[in-house]
């Protein structure tokens, strides 16, 4: 389910238009405004919101947020080498934390995927990897109405198809969409939502 765009952009009380899928919960449009759509190129943090990511896929990614300090105790701060080393005890631990979605599928998909990780390079292989999908320089779409934002793109496909090609999974291109918009790889801010200026300003000052 992912992001859900239930208006355009909303005027908040401090006079602010944020695209209408933050809604008015706090913990989302902190999200939205400090997170959403910043490029991010630290390995270690890509990993880890690609683990959420791949958790969040078919529920809704506010359930996946508020639980995400959970999932970072839970996963060893997100630190892939560390994870890479869980065995099936982890994973039984893992299985007994009301804390994260106790799906078994999805715990392992994220050890498989610390260790492919590990296996070819680490959080610096990981960030090249996914920039490199990009040039290292984030996509500018654009977009004006909610209706023009993709579930998916071309580019998601190809990236998803390259990652599953290396082991990785609960990596389909709806679900690496989502994680394109959220690390900044596209700013997919509406044009009319007040961050969508300073996130370009941001991924034009990384490059």
């Amino acid at each position: 389910m992912g992001i859900r765009w239930d208006e355009e952009t909303i005027r908040h009380a401090d006079g602010r238009c944020r695209c209408g899928w933050c809604g008015r919960d706090a913990g989302y449009v902190r999200y939205h405004d400090e997170e959403w759509g910043v490029p991010e190129r630290d390995g270690a943090r890509l990993f880890g919101k690609f683990v959420l990511d791949a958790f969040q896929a078919g529920l809704s990614w506010l359930v996946i947020l508020r639980k995400r300090e959970a999932f970072r105790r839970a996963f060893a701060g997100f630190d892939p080498a560390r994870i890479a080393a869980f065995d099936d005890a982890d994973v039984a631990r893992l299985m007994k934390d009301p804390g994260i979605v106790r799906n078994r599928a999805k715990i392992e998909a994220a050890v498989t995927a610390a260790r492919i990780v590990m296996e070819r390079g680490g959080p610096c292989w990981f960030s090249t990897f996914l920039w490199d999908f990009v040039d290292g320089r984030p996509l500018q779409p654009g977009f004006e109405r909610r209706d023009q934002v993709p579930d998916s793109t071309p580019l998601s496909a190809r990236v998803s198809g390259e990652m599953k090609r290396l082991g990785f999974r609960f990596c389909g291109p709806v679900t690496i969409y989502a994680f394109m918009q959220a690390v900044g790889m596209t700013n997919d801010h509406l044009v009319s939502c007040w961050r969508h200026a300073p996130v370009r300003a941001l991924a034009e000052a990384a490059v």
